[in-house]
């Protein structure tokens, strides 16, 4: 079984985030072989990371924080990842960032992709978190899923957002296969 998780990358009131996040993680659920798990960040406040020592430093030891310690533990439980993002003035949610300093070798070799809303479809935001991907190993796809800002408007009125997400519903699989072949393909290699 292929363990994919669906993060939920911000935490804010009123957000946004839980709609696309469901709606992808809908799409993964029909998929066989695939055990999709929901990691919302709202239940993993974990403080700023304050260590003195990073979490790439081999041999260093654990950290104290339950939270932090339940959030590891679902990373490492986890084949590969699909982020939802905000883009908060052209970058990701520093509750974002900081859920990914918290944690190193439990990222690694593992296949990643991203779901963004906000200005241009949270495409900075995105692209920002892919180079932050690459120095934690893991391996960002090329495909991912921009909602346009009209669905993020639609939310803010209290309106539907079904319909703008319906129309990503190609965009979602082909990402979705992709993240799939990466994550078999690094699972198996992770193995060997």
């Amino acid at each position: 079984m292929t363990v994919i998780s669906v993060i939920v990358g911000s935490v804010r009131q009123g957000r946004f985030a839980e709609k696309p996040a469901r709606w992808i993680f809908d799409h993964l659920k029909k998929r066989e072989g695939v055990d999709v798990r929901l990691l919302d960040l709202k239940d993993y406040p974990m403080p700023f990371f304050d260590e003195q020592i990073p979490p790439a430093m081999p041999g260093r030891p654990a950290y104290g924080h339950e939270v932090v310690k339940r959030w590891t533990q679902a990373i490492a439980a986890s084949d590969g990842f699909v982020m939802v993002t905000p883009e908060y003035n052209h970058g990701p949610s520093a509750v974002l960032k900081n859920a990914i300093d918290w944690v190193y070798p439990e990222w690694n070799r593992k296949a990643i992709t991203f779901v963004g809303y906000g200005s241009v479809g949270g495409a900075r935001a995105i692209e920002q978190l892919r180079e932050v991907a690459v120095e934690m190993q893991l391996a960002p796809t090329r495909a991912a899923v921009h909602v346009p800002a009209a669905a993020l408007f639609a939310h803010f009125q209290g309106q539907d957002i079904t319909p703008h997400l319906t129309e990503l519903d190609a965009v979602a699989e082909q990402t979705i296969d992709d993240l799939l072949w990466w994550t078999k393909a690094l699972k198996a290699a992770r193995a060997s």
